[in-house]
């Protein structure tokens, strides 16, 4: 009899302040060391210089549409068959769409040196929500790179 085991699911809480999964998701990636209370202060910070910056739309409208932007649809996977290892582009999932756009988010803003981090993400944000910035670049970089393999589609598992 095969032993049934329960799902390793984390149970997110949503943020106090926005009310919002994506944002608890954001600020549990962004946090070092167990330093929850600095990674909200960071992330709410970087959201008050957006409401600042764009008047018309709401930060956590802007905060949304800036992740959406850089979710990539497609990825390459390398898969090695008869010798030879193949760029196999593959379809992402909705988890991984969201944790690469979260990833990606963070890893250019902390990229970027000389001003305090609230300021490096709240940037790197509204340069998402316009779509250009570095990490908007690196999801069209991915869908450029599936593009040029799509010939080794067949491939995928």
């Amino acid at each position: 009899m095969a032993l049934k085991y329960k799902s390793t699911e984390r149970f997110l809480k949503p943020d106090p302040v926005y009310n919002s999964m994506l944002v608890s998701k954001f600020i549990g990636s962004l946090m070092n060391d167990g330093k929850r209370s600095v990674a909200e202060r960071i992330l709410y910070d970087a959201m008050e210089i957006i409401d600042d910056r764009i008047a018309d739309e709401d930060a956590i409208k802007v905060f949304e549409k800036a992740i959406d932007n850089v979710k990539p649809v497609i990825e390459v996977r390398s898969r090695r068959v008869g010798g030879m290892t193949y760029q196999v582009p593959t379809e992402v999932g909705p988890k991984r769409r969201t944790s690469l756009a979260i990833r990606w988010i963070l890893e250019a803003a902390l990229s970027t040196k000389g001003k305090p981090m609230h300021i490096r993400l709240a940037n790197e944000l509204l340069d998402a929500y316009m779509k250009q910035g570095a990490s908007y670049s690196r999801r069209e970089n991915t869908h450029r790179m599936a593009e040029a393999n799509r010939d080794f589609a067949h491939f995928a598992r």
